[in-house]
């Protein structure tokens, strides 16, 4: 018999490391055709960060996408980055790119203050452009402004950032302090069918809502859950590590079973954006919270619909069959 269940899981997540240094630093420089270059130690590992770390750039510059350069990932050129960990990437190396881009930003500000005899502060740099905030046909190219601030003024426009995110250390005998400073949220919803007769567990359906705060890049955001939650169909329902005598026996793909194509479901992603006034843009990040609650959605399913609960993963056929005759002796007993 073919039963029908849904599932809910709720999971909340730290950006960063508890209560200890997180740092990130990034250089910055306009050169004189307007276009820029940024360096950091972020790496991109293909979760996009290097794409929505040179939109950040390119916002806080005021400078088209194509006109971004990165440098990442190369020590002996890039200032430290603590790494791809941590749901950190966009948030922390995000909030040293664009104290970066504010310095030099603000040296094209006051050159072009001249240029437009209005103080740095009623000038605002966008699209390629340093234009009057109240008074926009008033404008000048930032390509113009980068020439005369390097060549002229010997004020070439650079910056450099660097952001740690403030946390305090837990007190170990009240158990309060702030070990992180942001968190996002996310409910994921799991719809499966359970073959009463044989245990097979078919999901159907996933669907993810995160708040991760403001998202740079939607379709990076989106990506990213979704390939979380195929890595938690499989921490679910078929991936295990047998492990024996400190020898770790699946060591191919035809023994530990990850999901392919075939086997992802329908997924829906919607995304509820809160913007962290302490992220660039009101950005926070996104990355294990599309993994955490996968797994647990799909075992409350399972619950839902045979009234069974698994406490072991990953959730295979035998468990099921199991779980369900125990049960079927318990009520004839």
């Amino acid at each position: 018999m073919i039963k029908r269940g849904r599932g809910v899981a709720w999971m909340a997540y730290p950006i960063g490391f508890t209560s200890y240094a997180n740092p990130s630093a990034a250089f910055v420089k306009v050169n004189q055709d307007g276009s820029a270059v940024v360096w950091t130690g972020a790496a991109d590992v293909g979760q996009g960060s290097t794409t929505a770390l040179a939109q950040i750039a390119a916002d806080g510059l005021g400078v088209p996408l194509e006109q971004v350069t990165m440098v990442t990932s190369d020590t002996l050129h890039t200032p430290m980055d603590l790494g791809s960990v941590a749901s950190r990437v966009t948030y922390i190396a995000g909030n040293a790119i664009l104290r970066a881009c504010a310095q030099a930003r603000q040296i094209l500000l006051e050159v072009a203050a001249e240029e437009l005899g209005i103080g740095p502060e009623g000038l605002e740099s966008r699209g390629g452009w340093i234009l009057v905030r109240d008074l926009p046909e008033r404008r000048i190219r930032l390509a113009e402004i980068a020439r005369k601030a390097e060549a002229v003024k010997g004020r070439p426009p650079i910056g450099a950032g660097s952001y740690n995110p403030p946390t305090t250390f837990l007190d170990p005998e009240t158990g309060q302090g702030k070990p992180y400073n942001t968190y996002v949220y996310a409910t994921q919803i799991a719809e499966v069918e359970v073959d009463t007769e044989t245990g097979e567990v078919r999901v159907l359906r996933l669907i993810a809502v995160h708040d991760c705060g403001r998202a740079v890049n939607p379709l990076l955001v989106e990506g990213q859950i979704q390939g979380g939650m195929a890595m938690g169909l499989g921490y679910a329902l078929s991936e295990e590590m047998v492990v024996q005598g400190g020898q770790v026996l699946n060591t191919k793909f035809a023994d530990y079973l990850i999901p392919t194509a075939m086997d992802v479901p329908t997924m829906v992603v919607d995304l509820v954006e809160a913007p962290d006034p302490s992220g660039p843009f009101g950005a926070k990040g996104v990355g294990e919270p599309a993994l955490l609650p996968t797994a647990p959605a799909i075992v409350n399913a399972i619950y839902d619909a045979v009234g069974v609960r698994i406490r072991e993963l990953p959730v295979t056929a035998e468990r099921v069959l199991a779980a369900l005759r125990s049960q079927g002796v318990a009520a004839e007993e």
